[in-house]
């Protein structure tokens, strides 16, 4: 078995040097490389897989949302950069017997996502898959010179929001979990099937200059601040009271599950933070502290906190 995900992508990036180059600004570390292409903007990287049985299942996802999943897990990272994005380049790899009914479902969510962010499938690749369906996405974005947003620039004193809620998309997992057991599909809201990319958000606070760190909840909160931790060499304080979910989500889903798509990002103190950004809300969940630890208080008691997201070949 290969290192956990963590631990490979370190490696790997050790090997590449950080993925720098004459027009590479940012390599690896970041949600989306960004590179050089003129004097005012700067173009931004992303590629994410969707994976059958990882990602998702076709007797418990609808072909639509898998086409929008793919396509929004993109999108969420040139959010979390405050870019715009440009176009997408999609490669699949389908299985002989998978019936062309399921991919035409697959690219009318696809699509749906893609006019309604302007984003035009400019390319890609297709080839028979021995198992499994695989979808690989490329999402190009752009922003203006040096005014990416990037998981290192968090200081101690800095505050710490999230935008949207937290959980649900675990929880929805879950019971996806439990009754598939029965060979049923439980009613789950649109949110989890169609995930809303933040991008109205992440441009928003680019543009107004408010974040000093982002990142997006596609691995959890637990996991993702500590990347914005780890890159900026900072640690943080998290207060278990004010992460925000819906009745029924626990404390552990919030904190540890993923695919939100949410956004976390860090302001300096002194930044005044609107409660509400395109129609999204933002809550303010702690605040970036000197150390490298991640610390959860809840009832007035401070205790360690381990990311315990989503990490790929941890077993």
């Amino acid at each position: 078995m290969p290192l956990p995900e963590k631990s490979l992508i370190k490696a790997l990036r050790r090997a590449a040097r950080g993925g720098r180059g004459a027009g590479v600004v940012r390599g690896i570390g970041d949600d989306c490389a960004v590179l050089k292409i003129g004097a005012s903007e700067e173009i931004l990287v992303t590629t994410d897989f969707s994976l059958e049985w990882i990602h998702f299942r076709r007797e418990w996802h609808p072909p639509e949302s898998v086409g929008h999943r793919c396509l929004a897990r993109g999108l969420s990272d040139i959010a979390a950069m405050g870019g715009e994005p440009l176009a997408a380049f999609l490669s699949l790899a389908l299985p002989a017997e998978l019936p062309q009914t399921w991919v035409d479902g697959f690219m009318q969510g696809f699509l749906r996502l893609a006019k309604r962010f302007k984003v035009p499938l400019a390319g890609g690749d297709t080839a028979q898959s021995p198992t499994g369906v695989l979808a690989d996405i490329i999402v190009l974005g752009r922003v203006p010179r040096g005014r990416a947003l990037l998981r290192s620039g968090a200081k101690p004193g800095d505050q710490i929001y999230v935008t949207g809620l937290l959980g649900h998309s675990e929880a929805s997992l879950e019971a996806l979990q439990r009754e598939g057991t029965r060979n049923r599909r439980p009613k789950l809201k649109d949110e989890y099937f169609f995930p809303e990319p933040r991008i109205k958000v992440g441009r928003f606070l680019r543009e107004k200059r408010l974040a000093s760190a982002a990142i997006d909840t596609s691995d959890g909160l637990s996991t993702d601040l500590s990347h914005i931790c780890e890159e900026s060499g900072v640690g943080a304080v998290v207060h278990a009271h004010a992460i925000p979910r819906t009745s029924g989500i626990t404390l552990e889903q919030a904190l540890h599950g993923g695919e939100d798509y949410q956004l976390v990002f860090t302001s300096p103190r002194q930044t005044k933070v609107p409660r509400n950004v395109a129609g999204v809300k933002i809550t303010q969940i702690g605040e970036i502290v000197k150390g490298s630890r991640m610390v959860l208080e809840k009832d007035g008691i401070r205790t360690r906190v381990e990311a315990r997201g989503w990490e790929h070949f941890s077993g």
